[in-house]
């Protein structure tokens, strides 16, 4: 029952029936899909304990969750990540966080309670508490080079608002500068392009998916090889990357108002410390 209380107010976008609840803000990507090199394809989209460990803290905490995509259409959840291994080898977890996705009911394409970008920027950004950006591949479809989502973030920067992203989810970082699309296009095709100092998160220490990480996970592509690699780009940006001493374990950054964590394992820490701001 309390999921369903808490969806009411998602779709009601009204007051929490707790007196100090946050407003959380999570952010997927529209796309079921990442472009890999010659012409491949890798069906993608969320992953599952990326998304859906966060949501139940921040329900069970008695916040109130808006989920938005950059055109509002129901997200896809990458289904390589249905896999209990990403959730301790605790199978009964993965379970219920299926169930928990499920009944909030985001991947239907005719009830999802998903809203568009613009209808968050409608509503207000300072409505907002905090913001989350989950993994999978999907974010390097789209979200690295969306406009609204580098306005949005853009705004939680200037007034300090909690931001956070998990494993691939860092990419979205790079919306924020002054022109993504250029930067992401002479990385694809040149595998470099001329850092931008003028980036909102230059010198910013943060992590992502490593490129070790990268190389022994690049088995899940079917044979395809990604265009770049996010640590590359965030770091070519401007940012600090920092990773484990070895791959896989949890790892979180914090710096200022940003939250990154480096993989799925990491997805319930940077949980843990967005708790922590809302309170």
């Amino acid at each position: 029952m309390k999921i369903l209380r808490s969806l009411a107010t998602i779709l009601a976008l009204g007051t929490s029936t707790y007196a100090h609840a946050g407003n959380v803000l999570i952010v997927l990507s529209d796309s079921d899909r990442l472009d890999l090199k010659d012409g491949k394809v890798f069906k993608t989209g969320f992953y599952l304990n990326e998304l859906m460990q966060p949501v139940k803290a921040l329900l069970d905490a008695g916040h109130d969750i808006t989920f938005a995509t950059p055109k509002g259409m129901a997200p896809s959840v990458d289904r390589t990540s249905i896999d209990k291994m990403y959730f301790g080898g605790d199978e009964a977890a993965m379970n219920a966080s299926e169930a928990q996705l499920s009944e909030l009911g985001l991947m239907s394409s005719d009830k999802s309670p998903v809203i568009s970008l613009a209808r968050v920027e409608q509503i207000g950004y300072d409505h907002f508490d905090a913001v989350y950006v989950p993994g999978g591949h999907a974010p390097m479809q789209d979200l690295l080079v969306n406009p609204e989502v580098g306005k949005l973030l853009t705004y939680f920067h200037v007034n300090g608002k909690t931001t956070a992203l998990a494993c691939h989810g860092p990419i979205a970082l790079l919306s924020t500068l002054p022109d993504a699309q250029e930067f992401v296009t002479k990385f694809e095709t040149a595998g470099a392009a001329k850092a931008q100092t003028d980036w909102i998160y230059a010198g910013y220490k943060f992590t992502v998916f490593s490129n070790q990480e990268e190389e022994m996970a690049k088995g899940l592509l079917g044979g395809g090889e990604m265009k770049f690699y996010p640590q590359d780009a965030l770091t070519q940006a401007g940012g600090q990357f920092s990773q484990a001493d070895v791959a896989f374990p949890a790892h979180v950054v914090t710096d200022r108002e940003l939250i990154t964590g480096q993989n799925p394992a990491s997805a319930p820490a940077v949980a843990q410390e967005m708790l922590s701001r809302l309170k």
